[in-house]
């Protein structure tokens, strides 16, 4: 795998809710896979990641 520039990454980073947070659309880009696949691989390997690692936006944040 390559190496991602960090000019790549620190222009998908967002604050929200007080947290720096990369969308999962900007992930899947970054790692050129699928946003779906990207999902599936977190939910399948749920119990590696902290707790607070993801949060779903309501709608006022989505817009």
């Amino acid at each position: 795998m390559a190496i991602i520039p960090d000019e790549r990454i620190i222009g998908k980073i967002y604050s929200i809710r007080g947290e720096k947070v990369i969308f999962d659309t900007d992930l899947a880009l970054l790692y050129g896979v699928e946003t779906k696949v990207l999902n599936q691989a977190v939910k399948r390997n749920i119990k590696r990641f902290p707790e607070d690692f993801m949060f779903q936006l309501n709608k006022k944040e989505a817009d």
